[in-house]
C-alpha cells in the first residue's frame, strides 16, 4: 500500500463513526442550475459547430440537449455566424457564450419539450435558412 492511501484509509479508520465524510475546510461540491447546464451545452456545441467539428452533425438527442434548448441552439449559432463573418471567431465564440447564458436564464434551463420528434415545419436549419429541396 502506497503512504498516501495508508493515510487516508488510517484517517477514515479513525473517523468510522462519522462515516468518513468530508472535513469542514472541504467546500461542498457546487451545484449547477438548469439555466447553467443549458447555457454551457448549448454553447459548447455553437461553439463545436462554428469550428465545423465532426460532432456538430450530431441530432439534438445526441448531443443531450432538449427540444427547446436545441430550438436556442439553433437560433444561436445562425446569430454567431453572422457575427464571425463580421467580426471573426472570437466575436462569434463570445457571442454565443453571452446569448446562451441570456436565452437559457430567461427560459429557466429551455428543459421542457423533449418529445422525439418535430415536424419538418417546425424544424430550424441553423445553415442560414436553406433547406434542400424535396426534389
Amino acid at each position: 500500500m502506497t503512504a498516501g492511501i495508508a493515510a487516508a484509509v488510517a484517517g477514515c479508520v479513525l473517523t468510522l463513526s462519522t462515516g468518513c465524510e468530508r472535513t469542514p475546510e472541504e467546500p461542498a461540491p457546487r451545484v449547477s442550475s438548469p439555466a447553467e447546464v443549458c447555457a454551457n451545452l448549448v454553447s459548447y456545441w455553437v461553439r463545436e459547430a462554428l469550428k465545423g467539428s465532426k460532432w456538430a452533425g450530431l441530432d439534438w438527442e445526441q448531443k443531450g440537449l432538449s427540444n427547446e434548448q436545441y430550438e436556442i441552439h439553433d437560433e444561436v449559432l445562425l446569430a454567431a455566424r453572422a457575427e464571425e463573418r463580421r467580426a471573426g471567431r472570437d466575436a462569434a465564440f463570445a457571442l454565443a457564450d453571452r446569448e446562451s447564458r441570456r436565452r437559457c436564464e430567461e427560459a429557466k434551463g429551455a428543459t421542457g419539450s423533449s418529445e422525439n420528434w418535430r415536424p419538418p415545419s417546425e424544424q430550424r436549419v441553423p445553415t442560414g435558412g436553406l433547406r434542400p429541396s424535396s426534389s
